[in-house]
């Protein structure tokens, strides 16, 4: 295998709880962001923007969404309101990544939301080939209006993930990975 590949083939995602201190400095964000959004736009729309959750931030945002789910459901338990409350607090660092849709261009809204998938891939690689682990996740708060207003989502706007950052705390074993010769086809007309 080419050396060039080996990062692509070693790629894999750290869980949040285990990602510590330190994360990327100020300087290393800054280099990490702007690779990560040098991705594929058509029309150059520029479909994303991104949001930093850092120290007491990351638990006053957890705090707003627990808030959301507890008013959302009434009979959520003490621990799940706990979890809402510090999912965001493991990593040292959470960058929302945000799609922001044009519904006015003739870009399709699925190329515009993959243009904002690709620049939180692109940190996950940016972050593995610094040294640093990440994970990208979802949940409840990137699908809900309410969460999005708590980060001053416009009406075009929706969370693509939330990438997790900091130092691996713990070696993660490789997951099985689907075989190639199993989704790859040869089209012939």
């Amino acid at each position: 295998m080419p050396a060039a590949l080996s990062l692509l083939q070693q790629r894999h995602s750290v869980p949040s709880r285990q990602l510590g201190e330190p994360a990327p400095d100020e300087a290393t964000l800054h280099e990490l962001l702007e690779a990560a959004i040098r991705v594929p736009d058509h029309g150059k729309l520029v479909p994303f923007r991104l949001i930093r959750l850092q120290g007491e931030a990351k638990l006053a945002f957890g705090e707003r969404l627990a808030a959301i789910a507890e008013r959302q459901h009434p009979e959520l338990s003490d621990a799940k309101r706990e979890k809402e409350r510090t999912r965001y607090t493991f990593a040292p660092l959470v960058i929302a990544v945000v799609a922001r849709l044009h519904a006015d261009s003739t870009v399709p809204e699925i190329e515009q939301k993959l243009c904002a998938g690709n620049v939180a891939y692109n940190l996950l690689l940016g972050a593995q080939a610094l040294g640093y682990g990440a994970q990208w996740l979802t949940g409840w708060a990137a699908y809900d209006r309410e969460a999005a207003g708590v980060l001053g989502l416009a009406q075009n706007e929706h969370v693509v993930g939330f990438v997790h950052l900091g130092t691996p705390q713990i070696e993660v074993p490789d997951r099985e990975r689907p075989a190639l010769d199993q989704l790859l086809s040869t089209w012939t007309p």
